[in-house]
Protein backbone atom coordinates (compact mmCIF):
# COMPACT_ATOMS: atom_id res chain seq x y z
CA UNK A 1 0.00 0.00 0.00
CA UNK A 2 1.25 3.53 -0.75
CA UNK A 3 2.27 5.59 2.26
CA UNK A 4 0.48 8.63 3.56
CA UNK A 5 1.10 11.74 1.44
CA UNK A 6 3.54 14.40 2.59
CA UNK A 7 4.93 17.49 0.93
CA UNK A 8 8.61 17.08 1.82
CA UNK A 9 10.67 14.45 3.62
CA UNK A 10 14.15 15.52 4.72
CA UNK A 11 16.63 12.76 5.53
CA UNK A 12 19.64 13.87 7.56
CA UNK A 13 22.64 12.26 9.22
CA UNK A 14 21.78 14.00 12.50
CA UNK A 15 18.53 15.55 13.72
CA UNK A 16 18.32 17.65 16.89
CA UNK A 17 14.69 18.23 17.93
CA UNK A 18 15.77 20.57 20.80
CA UNK A 19 13.15 19.03 23.08
CA UNK A 20 16.01 17.92 25.33
CA UNK A 21 19.61 16.80 24.90
CA UNK A 22 18.96 14.10 22.28
CA UNK A 23 20.80 13.91 18.96
CA UNK A 24 18.97 11.52 16.62
CA UNK A 25 20.88 9.73 13.87
CA UNK A 26 19.55 8.75 10.44
CA UNK A 27 16.12 10.27 11.01
CA UNK A 28 13.64 11.88 8.63
CA UNK A 29 11.61 15.02 9.15
CA UNK A 30 8.19 14.80 7.47
CA UNK A 31 6.47 18.05 6.40
CA UNK A 32 2.95 18.74 5.21
CA UNK A 33 1.05 22.03 4.83
CA UNK A 34 3.92 23.97 6.33
CA UNK A 35 4.04 22.00 9.56
CA UNK A 36 5.97 19.05 10.92
CA UNK A 37 3.99 15.83 10.65
CA UNK A 38 6.47 13.32 12.01
CA UNK A 39 10.03 12.70 13.13
CA UNK A 40 11.08 9.07 12.75
CA UNK A 41 13.91 6.76 11.59
CA UNK A 42 14.62 6.78 7.87
CA UNK A 43 13.42 3.22 7.25
CA UNK A 44 10.09 3.83 8.96
CA UNK A 45 9.58 7.11 7.11
CA UNK A 46 10.17 5.37 3.78
CA UNK A 47 7.46 2.84 4.60
CA UNK A 48 4.88 5.20 6.08
CA UNK A 49 5.07 8.31 3.87
CA UNK A 50 4.98 9.08 0.14
CA UNK A 51 6.54 12.55 -0.22
CA UNK A 52 6.22 14.80 -3.25
CA UNK A 53 9.84 15.83 -2.60
CA UNK A 54 12.54 13.75 -0.90
CA UNK A 55 15.68 15.64 0.14
CA UNK A 56 18.75 13.81 1.35
CA UNK A 57 21.34 15.56 3.47
CA UNK A 58 23.77 12.73 4.29
CA UNK A 59 26.43 14.79 6.06
CA UNK A 60 24.16 17.36 7.62
CA UNK A 61 22.47 18.22 10.90
CA UNK A 62 18.85 19.39 11.06
CA UNK A 63 17.80 21.63 13.92
CA UNK A 64 15.12 24.25 14.59
CA UNK A 65 15.74 27.57 12.91
CA UNK A 66 17.52 30.17 15.01
CA UNK A 67 15.40 32.83 16.72
CA UNK A 68 17.00 36.28 16.93
CA UNK A 69 15.00 37.63 19.85
CA UNK A 70 16.07 41.27 19.52
CA UNK A 71 17.34 43.31 16.61
CA UNK A 72 16.46 46.32 14.47
CA UNK A 73 16.59 46.11 10.70
CA UNK A 74 16.59 49.88 10.22
CA UNK A 75 19.63 50.46 12.44
CA UNK A 76 20.47 52.82 15.25
CA UNK A 77 19.70 56.18 13.57
CA UNK A 78 16.20 55.32 12.44
CA UNK A 79 14.37 57.77 14.71
CA UNK A 80 15.77 60.56 12.52
CA UNK A 81 14.52 59.13 9.21
CA UNK A 82 11.52 60.86 7.65
CA UNK A 83 8.35 58.75 7.93
CA UNK A 84 8.18 57.92 4.23
CA UNK A 85 11.78 56.71 4.00
CA UNK A 86 12.32 53.28 5.46
CA UNK A 87 15.86 52.12 4.47
CA UNK A 88 14.60 49.10 2.54
CA UNK A 89 17.96 48.12 1.05
CA UNK A 90 19.55 48.02 4.51
CA UNK A 91 16.58 46.00 5.67
CA UNK A 92 16.97 43.55 2.80
CA UNK A 93 20.66 43.06 3.55
CA UNK A 94 19.69 42.26 7.14
CA UNK A 95 17.08 39.80 5.88
CA UNK A 96 19.67 38.18 3.61
CA UNK A 97 22.07 37.81 6.54
CA UNK A 98 19.36 36.40 8.80
CA UNK A 99 18.47 33.72 6.26
CA UNK A 100 22.10 32.92 5.46
CA UNK A 101 22.78 32.42 9.18
CA UNK A 102 19.90 29.98 9.59
CA UNK A 103 17.57 32.41 11.37
CA UNK A 104 13.91 31.71 10.73
CA UNK A 105 12.34 34.18 13.17
CA UNK A 106 13.49 37.60 14.35
CA UNK A 107 12.16 40.22 16.73
CA UNK A 108 12.42 43.78 15.46
CA UNK A 109 12.15 46.79 17.75
CA UNK A 110 12.24 50.20 16.09
CA UNK A 111 10.26 53.02 14.54
CA UNK A 112 9.19 51.26 11.33
CA UNK A 113 7.06 48.31 12.51
CA UNK A 114 4.72 48.30 9.51
CA UNK A 115 7.53 48.42 6.95
CA UNK A 116 9.54 45.68 8.72
CA UNK A 117 6.46 43.47 8.97
CA UNK A 118 5.77 43.89 5.24
CA UNK A 119 9.41 43.22 4.37
CA UNK A 120 9.56 40.06 6.50
CA UNK A 121 6.31 38.75 5.08
CA UNK A 122 7.42 39.46 1.51
CA UNK A 123 10.61 37.44 2.02
CA UNK A 124 8.93 34.58 3.89
CA UNK A 125 10.58 35.13 7.29
CA UNK A 126 8.75 34.90 10.59
CA UNK A 127 8.85 38.12 12.61
CA UNK A 128 7.81 39.33 16.04
CA UNK A 129 7.29 43.05 15.63
CA UNK A 130 7.66 45.55 18.46
CA UNK A 131 5.02 48.28 18.38
CA UNK A 132 6.88 51.37 19.60
CA UNK A 133 5.47 53.31 22.55
CA UNK A 134 7.11 56.58 23.60
CA UNK A 135 6.46 60.24 24.29
CA UNK A 136 9.12 61.79 22.04
CA UNK A 137 8.42 62.58 18.35
CA UNK A 138 9.77 60.15 15.77
CA UNK A 139 9.13 58.77 12.30
CA UNK A 140 6.33 56.65 13.79
CA UNK A 141 4.39 59.13 15.97
CA UNK A 142 4.52 62.55 17.57
CA UNK A 143 3.18 61.89 21.08
CA UNK A 144 2.09 59.11 23.43
CA UNK A 145 -1.52 59.07 22.29
CA UNK A 146 -0.52 58.70 18.64
CA UNK A 147 2.00 55.95 19.48
CA UNK A 148 -0.71 53.92 21.25
CA UNK A 149 -3.41 54.47 18.64
CA UNK A 150 -1.10 53.51 15.76
CA UNK A 151 0.12 50.49 17.70
CA UNK A 152 -3.44 49.29 18.24
CA UNK A 153 -4.30 49.72 14.56
CA UNK A 154 -1.27 47.73 13.45
CA UNK A 155 -2.01 45.07 16.04
CA UNK A 156 -5.49 44.66 14.58
CA UNK A 157 -4.08 44.53 11.05
CA UNK A 158 -1.84 41.56 11.86
CA UNK A 159 -4.18 39.72 14.20
CA UNK A 160 -4.19 36.06 13.17
CA UNK A 161 -1.35 36.46 10.66
CA UNK A 162 0.49 33.13 10.25
CA UNK A 163 4.02 34.57 10.37
CA UNK A 164 3.79 38.05 11.92
CA UNK A 165 3.11 38.57 15.63
CA UNK A 166 3.20 41.86 17.52
CA UNK A 167 3.94 43.09 21.04
CA UNK A 168 4.11 46.52 22.63
CA UNK A 169 7.66 47.88 22.79
CA UNK A 170 8.27 50.94 25.00
CA UNK A 171 11.26 52.89 23.71
CA UNK A 172 13.62 54.46 26.27
CA UNK A 173 11.27 53.62 29.18
CA UNK A 174 13.04 55.92 31.64
CA UNK A 175 11.86 58.85 29.49
CA UNK A 176 8.23 57.69 29.49
CA UNK A 177 5.97 59.07 32.20
CA UNK A 178 4.10 56.91 34.69
CA UNK A 179 0.72 57.82 33.19
CA UNK A 180 1.66 56.45 29.74
CA UNK A 181 3.12 53.26 31.19
CA UNK A 182 0.08 52.80 33.43
CA UNK A 183 -2.17 53.11 30.38
CA UNK A 184 0.01 50.56 28.60
CA UNK A 185 -0.29 48.19 31.57
CA UNK A 186 -4.09 48.33 31.29
CA UNK A 187 -3.94 47.62 27.55
CA UNK A 188 -1.54 44.71 28.00
CA UNK A 189 -3.85 43.11 30.55
CA UNK A 190 -7.01 43.72 28.53
CA UNK A 191 -5.52 42.41 25.28
CA UNK A 192 -3.33 39.65 26.75
CA UNK A 193 -0.44 41.22 24.86
CA UNK A 194 3.31 40.95 25.22
CA UNK A 195 5.80 43.68 26.11
CA UNK A 196 9.34 44.07 24.77
CA UNK A 197 11.70 46.61 26.29
CA UNK A 198 15.30 47.38 27.13
CA UNK A 199 15.77 46.94 30.88
CA UNK A 200 18.90 47.66 32.89
CA UNK A 201 20.75 48.31 29.64
CA UNK A 202 23.70 49.73 31.60
CA UNK A 203 24.57 51.33 34.93
CA UNK A 204 23.74 54.69 33.34
CA UNK A 205 20.24 53.36 32.62
CA UNK A 206 19.79 52.52 36.31
CA UNK A 207 21.09 55.90 37.45
CA UNK A 208 18.80 57.71 35.02
CA UNK A 209 15.80 55.90 36.47
CA UNK A 210 16.87 56.71 40.02
CA UNK A 211 17.29 60.40 39.13
CA UNK A 212 13.99 60.72 37.27
CA UNK A 213 11.74 58.37 39.20
CA UNK A 214 13.46 57.64 42.52
CA UNK A 215 13.54 53.86 41.94
CA UNK A 216 15.50 51.33 39.93
CA UNK A 217 13.98 50.33 36.53
CA UNK A 218 12.90 46.85 37.66
CA UNK A 219 11.12 48.20 40.74
CA UNK A 220 9.42 50.92 38.72
CA UNK A 221 7.96 48.41 36.28
CA UNK A 222 6.81 46.29 39.18
CA UNK A 223 4.99 49.24 40.77
CA UNK A 224 3.30 50.03 37.45
CA UNK A 225 2.07 46.46 36.97
CA UNK A 226 4.30 45.75 33.97
CA UNK A 227 6.62 43.22 35.58
CA UNK A 228 4.74 40.06 34.61
CA UNK A 229 5.39 36.92 32.52
CA UNK A 230 4.19 38.98 29.51
CA UNK A 231 7.36 41.08 29.73
CA UNK A 232 10.54 40.23 27.85
CA UNK A 233 13.46 42.39 28.91
CA UNK A 234 16.57 42.84 26.79
CA UNK A 235 20.09 43.26 28.20
CA UNK A 236 19.47 42.78 31.98
CA UNK A 237 22.79 44.34 33.00
CA UNK A 238 23.66 46.09 36.27
CA UNK A 239 21.29 43.90 38.25
CA UNK A 240 21.31 43.92 42.04
CA UNK A 241 20.00 41.22 44.37
CA UNK A 242 16.62 42.98 44.65
CA UNK A 243 16.33 43.21 40.85
CA UNK A 244 17.05 39.51 40.45
CA UNK A 245 14.50 38.62 43.09
CA UNK A 246 11.82 40.72 41.39
CA UNK A 247 12.61 39.20 37.98
CA UNK A 248 12.41 35.65 39.30
CA UNK A 249 9.18 36.22 41.22
CA UNK A 250 7.55 37.87 38.20
CA UNK A 251 8.73 35.16 35.78
CA UNK A 252 9.78 37.59 33.07
CA UNK A 253 11.68 36.57 29.95
CA UNK A 254 15.21 37.81 29.26
CA UNK A 255 16.86 38.39 25.89
CA UNK A 256 20.63 38.33 26.27
CA UNK A 257 22.52 40.64 23.89
CA UNK A 258 26.02 39.67 24.96
CA UNK A 259 28.11 41.17 22.16
CA UNK A 260 26.22 44.44 22.50
CA UNK A 261 27.03 44.75 26.19
CA UNK A 262 30.71 44.04 25.58
CA UNK A 263 30.99 46.42 22.62
CA UNK A 264 29.32 49.23 24.56
CA UNK A 265 31.56 48.65 27.58
CA UNK A 266 28.53 47.80 29.72
CA UNK A 267 29.74 44.29 30.51
CA UNK A 268 27.83 41.04 30.73
CA UNK A 269 24.66 40.09 32.57
CA UNK A 270 24.78 37.63 35.50
CA UNK A 271 23.99 34.67 33.25
CA UNK A 272 24.04 31.97 35.91
CA UNK A 273 21.76 34.01 38.18
CA UNK A 274 19.26 34.36 35.33
CA UNK A 275 19.27 30.69 34.35
CA UNK A 276 15.94 29.93 36.05
CA UNK A 277 14.18 32.42 33.76
CA UNK A 278 13.22 32.06 30.09
CA UNK A 279 16.35 33.07 28.16
CA UNK A 280 16.70 33.99 24.50
CA UNK A 281 19.51 35.52 22.46
CA UNK A 282 19.52 38.67 20.33
CA UNK A 283 22.02 40.56 18.22
CA UNK A 284 20.76 44.08 19.09
CA UNK A 285 20.54 45.97 15.81
CA UNK A 286 22.29 49.07 17.13
CA UNK A 287 25.61 47.21 17.40
CA UNK A 288 25.23 44.28 14.99
CA UNK A 289 24.54 46.41 11.93
CA UNK A 290 23.27 44.34 9.03
CA UNK A 291 25.31 41.23 9.96
CA UNK A 292 22.67 39.83 12.37
CA UNK A 293 25.20 37.24 13.59
CA UNK A 294 23.48 35.15 16.25
CA UNK A 295 26.31 32.62 16.08
CA UNK A 296 28.54 35.11 17.91
CA UNK A 297 25.95 35.24 20.69
CA UNK A 298 25.90 31.43 20.80
CA UNK A 299 29.68 31.26 21.25
CA UNK A 300 29.70 34.02 23.87
CA UNK A 301 27.01 32.25 25.87
CA UNK A 302 28.97 29.00 25.74
CA UNK A 303 32.16 30.73 26.86
CA UNK A 304 30.58 32.71 29.70
CA UNK A 305 28.24 29.95 30.92
CA UNK A 306 30.62 26.96 30.91
CA UNK A 307 28.27 24.84 33.02
CA UNK A 308 25.66 24.98 30.25
CA UNK A 309 25.70 22.00 27.89
CA UNK A 310 26.00 22.56 24.12
CA UNK A 311 22.35 21.55 23.83
CA UNK A 312 21.46 24.12 26.48
CA UNK A 313 23.31 26.84 24.60
CA UNK A 314 21.56 26.01 21.34
CA UNK A 315 18.26 25.89 23.21
CA UNK A 316 18.63 29.58 24.09
CA UNK A 317 18.98 30.35 20.37
CA UNK A 318 15.97 28.24 19.36
CA UNK A 319 13.24 27.23 21.80
CA UNK A 320 14.42 29.85 24.31
CA UNK A 321 14.01 32.62 21.78
CA UNK A 322 10.59 31.26 20.87
CA UNK A 323 9.69 31.21 24.56
CA UNK A 324 10.60 34.83 25.28
CA UNK A 325 8.58 35.92 22.23
CA UNK A 326 5.52 33.91 23.25
CA UNK A 327 5.88 31.58 20.25
CA UNK A 328 6.90 28.38 22.03
CA UNK A 329 3.68 26.60 21.06
CA UNK A 330 4.39 27.16 17.36
CA UNK A 331 8.17 27.10 16.79
CA UNK A 332 11.49 26.46 18.51
CA UNK A 333 11.58 22.66 18.42
CA UNK A 334 11.20 20.00 15.75
CA UNK A 335 7.99 18.34 16.92
CA UNK A 336 4.83 17.13 15.21
CA UNK A 337 2.31 19.95 14.92
CA UNK A 338 4.77 22.84 14.97
CA UNK A 339 5.61 25.04 12.02
CA UNK A 340 8.42 23.64 9.88
CA UNK A 341 10.98 26.35 10.69
CA UNK A 342 14.24 24.50 10.08
CA UNK A 343 17.96 25.13 9.78
CA UNK A 344 20.23 22.58 8.06
CA UNK A 345 23.99 22.62 8.71
CA UNK A 346 26.62 20.96 6.53
CA UNK A 347 29.07 19.28 8.91
CA UNK A 348 31.30 17.89 6.17
CA UNK A 349 33.71 20.83 5.94
CA UNK A 350 37.06 21.54 7.61
CA UNK A 351 35.50 23.54 10.45
CA UNK A 352 33.74 20.46 11.83
CA UNK A 353 35.99 17.54 10.84
CA UNK A 354 36.97 15.23 12.37
CA UNK A 355 33.53 15.08 13.97
CA UNK A 356 33.37 13.75 17.50
CA UNK A 357 30.62 15.76 19.23
CA UNK A 358 28.20 17.31 16.71
CA UNK A 359 26.50 19.73 19.13
CA UNK A 360 29.72 20.99 20.70
CA UNK A 361 31.25 21.54 17.28
CA UNK A 362 28.13 23.32 16.05
CA UNK A 363 28.29 25.65 19.08
CA UNK A 364 31.95 26.56 18.70
CA UNK A 365 32.36 26.28 14.91
CA UNK A 366 28.86 27.24 13.77
CA UNK A 367 28.28 30.15 11.43
CA UNK A 368 26.62 31.13 8.19
CA UNK A 369 29.29 29.20 6.27
CA UNK A 370 27.83 25.93 7.63
CA UNK A 371 24.19 26.75 6.85
CA UNK A 372 23.08 24.95 3.70
CA UNK A 373 19.27 25.08 3.83
CA UNK A 374 16.56 27.06 5.60
CA UNK A 375 12.81 26.50 5.70
CA UNK A 376 10.11 28.71 7.22
CA UNK A 377 6.65 27.17 7.49
CA UNK A 378 7.86 24.47 5.10
CA UNK A 379 8.90 26.96 2.39
CA UNK A 380 12.56 26.70 1.46
CA UNK A 381 14.28 30.09 1.59
CA UNK A 382 17.83 28.76 1.21
CA UNK A 383 18.72 25.68 -0.86
CA UNK A 384 22.29 24.40 -0.76
CA UNK A 385 23.50 27.88 0.10
CA UNK A 386 21.47 29.74 -2.55
CA UNK A 387 18.53 32.05 -1.93
CA UNK A 388 15.30 30.79 -3.43
CA UNK A 389 13.14 33.88 -2.92
CA UNK A 390 15.33 36.88 -2.18
CA UNK A 391 16.87 38.33 -5.35
CA UNK A 392 20.43 38.69 -4.08
CA UNK A 393 22.12 39.46 -7.45
CA UNK A 394 19.77 42.40 -7.99
CA UNK A 395 20.23 43.68 -4.42
CA UNK A 396 24.01 43.28 -4.60
CA UNK A 397 24.12 45.21 -7.88
CA UNK A 398 22.13 48.05 -6.35
CA UNK A 399 24.44 48.15 -3.34
CA UNK A 400 27.56 48.17 -5.51
CA UNK A 401 26.14 51.07 -7.50
CA UNK A 402 26.15 53.30 -4.46
CA UNK A 403 25.31 53.69 -0.80
CA UNK A 404 22.04 52.11 0.37
CA UNK A 405 19.11 54.30 -0.54
CA UNK A 406 15.91 54.79 1.34
CA UNK A 407 13.17 53.46 -0.91
CA UNK A 408 9.47 53.45 -0.26
CA UNK A 409 7.03 51.18 -2.02
CA UNK A 410 7.27 47.52 -2.98
CA UNK A 411 10.11 45.29 -1.80
CA UNK A 412 12.09 42.75 -3.80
Amino acid sequence: MPGAPSDTNIKARWLVPMTGEAVLEHHTLVLRDGRIVDVLPDAEAAQRYAPRVLLERPGHLLMPGLVNARTSLAGAAQSHFPPEHFPSETGLVSIANLIKAGTTCFCDVGYFPNEVARLAASQGLRAAIGLPVAEHPSAWAQNAAEYLSRALRLRDEYKGHPSISVSFAPVRPAEIGDATLARLSVLVNELDAGILLALHESQDDVEQSLERHGVRPMERLDRLGLLTPALTAAYALALGAQDLDLARRAGIGITLCLASGLLRGAGLPPISALSSLRLGLGTDGATAGASQDLWTEIKLLALHAPATTPAGVLAAATRGGAGVLGLEAEIGTLEAGKWADICCLDLGGPATLPLSDPLRQVVFSGGRDLVSDVWVAGRQLLCEGQYTRLDWPDLAARLRAGAPRAISGDFV
